[in-house]
């Protein structure tokens, strides 16, 4: 028998960065996109690479091209390490597996290193295909901290929890990372928001400008350890505009929440260096009357409007002008 485990792609709606630093967020699900993980009865633990794991190439150039688009390290590496962990978990919890070897292969069509939780949808998706074959239940809420220790603990990636919070409860969720919280209960608080109470989105992503989300909190982390005070002040004010956000969208007021988007950016803008083409990204929806901000690390943008569809079009006519991929969330859940 095979069972599948599958996440959906996400974009951080507001609050982002501050997940991975006490700070509250919310995010939606992007069903338009999805990794899945098949896993089935063989006599070996083995994982079956796809092919963005290949190894052998056309030509030098093919090797560099590939590297570009997609890294150094492929799926694989998220899979051997998401067995890792959850075989410790398993192992600390006094679960006792049942004496069988698998074979796990995995797909995606989540476009790579665009800030949509490509890594953590394979992460994610892999500890639900052995939870099933395992026959193994870890709580809800406890699943998303079990997911992010894959790569911050195993893999030294720097993350925070929002992305595997909204791949475990998908849908649309504020989410409140107070440390005090955390630290009484394990986890935060993941409250469930409406997705009709969202104002009209659209997401636009550029494959070329991709960025490993590393590059933007491995250094986020290292100022904020250092205690760095315009990180800790951004940081509240990024959950002060979740907070905000949340407010207007749970008063059925989703429409209002643009000015907010616009600010979380523009904050963010303050802390980290913008590249050229992620800051055209960000233009494009605001020269066209939208409100603009990264769906994660960059190379993504989700962006809300007035509902109008011509202007819609106007904007995906621009987006795809700056060869730009532009689509309508299908956030699902509620």
């Amino acid at each position: 028998m095979i069972h599948r485990g599958k996440a959906y792609a996400r974009a951080g709606l507001i609050g982002n960065p501050s997940d991975g630093y006490f700070g509250k967020t919310i995010s939606i699900s992007l069903r338009n996109y999805e990794a899945s993980v098949s896993c089935y009865e063989s006599p070996r633990l083995t994982i079956l690479p796809t092919r963005d794991g290949r190894l052998d190439f056309d030509s030098i150039d093919g090797l560099v091209q590939d590297v570009a688009r997609h890294g150094y390290y492929g799926g694989v590496r998220l899979i051997k390490a998401a067995i890792k962990r959850f075989g410790e978990y398993c192992r600390d919890e006094d679960i006792e597996l049942r004496s069988r070897n698998c074979t796990l292969e995995y797909e995606t069509d989540i476009p790579i290193r665009v800030g949509l939780a490509g890594s953590s949808g394979i992460v994610c998706a892999a500890i639900r295909a052995l939870m099933v074959f395992y026959d193994v239940e870890i709580p809800k809420t406890l699943l998303p901290n079990l997911i992010l220790s894959v790569e911050l603990d195993e893999l030294g990636i720097g993350a925070g929890l929002q992305d595997r919070v909204i791949q475990v409860y998908e849908g649309a969720v504020y989410m409140d990372f107070d440390r005090a919280k955390i630290e009484l209960q394990g986890h935060g608080e993941y409250v469930p928001l409406d997705p009709s109470s969202l104002p009209p989105l659209f997401v636009a992503y550029h494959s070329h400008l991709a960025e490993g989300t590393e590059i933007t909190h491995n250094d986020l982390r290292s100022r904020y350890d250092r205690g760095d005070q315009q990180v800790h002040l951004a940081m509240k004010q990024f959950a002060s505009l979740a907070e905000q956000a949340r407010d207007c969208i749970a008063a059925g007021r989703g429409g209002e929440i643009g000015p907010l988007m616009d600010a979380n950016f523009d904050l963010r803008a303050q802390l980290v260096p913008i590249s050229k083409g992620n800051w055209r990204l960000i233009e494009i929806g605001r020269e066209h009357g939208a409100h603009v901000k990264f769906a994660g690390s960059g190379g993504a943008v989700i962006g809300t409007y007035d509902g109008d569809p011509q202007r819609l079009a106007r904007i995906r006519q621009a987006y795809e002008a700056f060869e730009a991929s532009v689509i309508e969330p299908q956030v699902g859940g509620g």
